[in-house]
């Protein structure tokens, strides 16, 4: 039984019953037949049905916003935001598909030599809560319009959300074969992948699934891409604009609760500038409104599950222990949910979870550098690589920072990082493989075949 709690006040929602084993094996089958037929089929057909579940989205997009926060909690202002980005990244590819899978002519000595992109079959997606509509999409829309058909297996808790998403494309006027959720428990994915269906596999998750899922599939040579964990630093110099600055630290770190990859994680500032960015940013921080996440007014909603707030909070009381001085929060509030507050630590060191360890909440934590130096450095001091960002007035030194000093998949100058449609989104390190998003995610999925005619 999969079960739904609403994180605000730990009532349940909904129970789901699991699919069984012949459930699952008679949806793979019907996936690979549906897929014979949409393999063959013209980009404008598949671009009018894309565009179509693009409009069922804005359909319906108060009913969908609604579901997010009422399953894992996100403030419903960022849940509607959520809805709208998902239908923007189906009109994206409904709008580039066949441009980024046309024909490429390579001279060689063949009368005709030139290389093709061809779908590979159904593609199995496993995916997390934390955006549990968007998440879905950025692999559906390009994984569907590349010619293949998917499987979903969500995070249990938003099981609502799955099937909303799955009524989305069958809506839209898709083979209800072509996109399905699969109602299981992340015990029995292995048995998934293993499926002669399956050809491949995609994960945003933990690092732990991410190992798990990779060894299944590569134990069966079957291509995985894994999006997986980040504690993306932010390196402030001193010569950084702090009012711009200290906004966007403070907006990423609480997106979603704080409960996302690409969050600020670890704030790394120049000695000099450290007394006032402190300064400033615990007073932004302490602006932000913890509440019911369906009042539109509120900035940070609960946590998605009370086990998960308790592990933020035990990371948070080690590193108070290793040294770390608490500036704002730390503590449980005595309420109902699965809420915790803004938080930020200070004089963070290596050795503590909040420079170690990805905090998955509305936690900062700010290390001193001593110089720009040191500052990347620490920023590179991490398994993770994911995303990072740098602050200066100097534009020319921040992007040869970002192009060429931070390890890590996206890189940010004076701005706060996010995922585009347009742009490549991905990890290196213990942060993943593989890029979802813009030219380089329709390529994921696709057999890239030579060929030459003598």
């Amino acid at each position: 039984m999969l079960i739904s709690i609403n994180p605000a006040n730990n009532n349940e929602v909904a129970r789901y019953e699991e699919h069984t084993q012949e459930e699952v094996l008679n949806i793979l089958e019907a996936s690979s037949t549906a897929f014979k037929d949409w393999k063959t089929s013209p980009f404008s057909s598949r671009s009018k049905l894309m565009r179509n579940a693009a409009n069922c989205l804005r359909d319906q997009h108060d009913d969908y916003a609604n579901l997010i926060t009422l399953e894992m909690g996100k403030p419903i202002k960022q849940s509607h935001a959520e809805i709208e980005k998902c239908a923007f990244i189906c009109d994206y590819y409904a709008d580039n598909a066949e441009k980024f899978l046309s024909n490429i002519t390579i001279s060689t000595a063949a009368t005709n030599s030139y290389v093709t992109f061809q779908p590979l079959g159904t593609i199995l997606a496993v995916m997390p809560w934390n955006f549990p509509f968007w998440q879905v999409f950025r692999f559906a829309a390009p994984a569907l319009m590349a010619g293949n058909a998917g499987v979903l297996k969500h995070a249990s808790n938003v099981t609502g959300c799955a099937l909303a998403i799955e009524s989305v494309f069958k809506d839209a006027g898709f083979n209800e074969a072509l996109f399905k959720t699969l109602k299981l428990p992340g015990s029995k994915v292995s048995s998934v992948i293993e499926h002669p269906v399956v050809q491949a596999v995609t994960l945003t998750g933990s690092g732990a699934a991410g190992q798990a899922v990779a060894q299944c599939a590569g134990r069966i040579l079957k291509k995985s891409v894994l999006e997986l964990g980040g504690s993306d630093p932010y390196i402030i110099l001193d010569d950084a604009n702090l009012e711009q600055t200290v906004s966007a630290c403070v907006t990423s770190r609480l997106i979603n609760g704080g409960q996302s990859c690409i969050a600020a994680k670890r704030f790394i500032v120049v000695e000099s500038l450290k007394a006032e960015f402190e300064k400033r940013f615990v007073e932004l921080m302490s602006k932000k409104t913890m509440g019911d996440p369906m009042d539109e007014a509120i900035d940070i909603g609960p946590q998605a599950r009370t086990d998960l707030r308790d592990e933020l909070h035990q990371q948070v009381s080690t590193s108070i222990k290793k040294g770390a001085q608490c500036l704002l929060g730390g503590e449980l509030p005595d309420i109902n949910g699965a809420y915790y507050p803004p938080t930020v630590l200070t004089n963070v060191s290596k050795g503590m979870p909040a420079y170690d360890d990805e905090l998955f909440g509305p936690v900062a934590a700010i290390i001193s550098a001593k110089n720009e130096e040191d500052a990347i450095a620490i920023a590179n001091d991490s398994e993770f690589g994911l995303g990072a960002a740098v602050f200066t007035q100097d534009i020319q030194k921040g992007e040869d920072i970002a192009e060429n000093k931070l390890e890590a998949g996206c890189c940010f100058v004076n701005d706060f990082v996010k995922s585009d449609p347009r742009l490549p989104f991905g990890g290196i390190k213990q942060s993943g493989y593989g890029r979802e998003l813009s030219y380089f995610g329709i390529q994921e999925f696709v057999n890239i075949k030579t060929v030459y005619r003598k």
